[in-house]
């Protein structure tokens, strides 16, 4: 299940203000810098054209990254929180995930957050994180390397079922404390984040 579409257009909506309110404090310090140079004593007359077309081409680009992010939306990365997330519509192995997510430059989720549970939660279904202690079992890090801190696991678990349970993901019980640890061999979905557009 993805996000509806008003929460899609609430995103988008956040990221237009977002980009309008960038383009108004830089023409607002346009403006300043302008006044400082032309009231200057003994200051060198501007080049108009010249920051004219800077300011153009600044736009032009803010008006591309817009539009990637508006349409990355649509291809089933959804924003939150700083950075774009995608939900898989497949299933893969925990490594397959991973790497065809790091083929986009993304990585499967880390979860630091309250809010990041809730948002990867909302989808009820089993999905793949960025969880794993195939390194060391029962040393749970990120894949990022860092260490877990806080984290969200259903009652009993982790618990290395059959000594083959070394990768995390969230188990599709729409509870808050739903992660799992299992095999990182079964095939279910992921959910993946990067920072800046897709």
């Amino acid at each position: 299940m993805t996000p509806d579409a008003s929460s899609k257009k609430e995103k988008l909506f956040g990221l237009v203000v977002v980009s309008f309110g960038l383009l108004c404090v830089l023409q607002a310090t346009v403006n300043i810098s302008l006044r400082l140079a032309l009231y200057s004593p003994g200051a060198k007359t501007p080049d108009f054209e010249a920051i004219i077309k800077n300011l153009t081409e600044e736009r032009e680009d803010l008006k591309r990254k817009l539009s990637s992010w508006s349409n990355n939306s649509q291809q089933g990365w959804v924003y939150f929180s700083n950075s774009f997330c995608y939900i898989s519509s497949i299933v893969k192995s925990w490594q397959k995930s991973r790497d065809d997510r790091q083929q986009r430059g993304a990585d499967l989720m880390i979860i630091n957050s309250k809010e990041e549970q809730e948002f990867g939660s909302q989808y009820k279904r089993n999905t793949w994180i960025g969880l794993t202690d195939r390194e060391t079992e029962g040393i749970w890090k990120w894949v990022d390397g860092t260490a877990l801190g806080t984290s969200y696991w259903y009652t009993g678990e982790p618990n290395n079922n059959n000594n083959d349970e070394d990768c995390g993901v969230l188990w599709g019980f729409g509870k808050e404390n739903n992660w799992n640890d299992v095999p990182c061999s079964i095939q279910i979905n992921w959910i993946c984040e990067k920072v800046g557009p897709p």
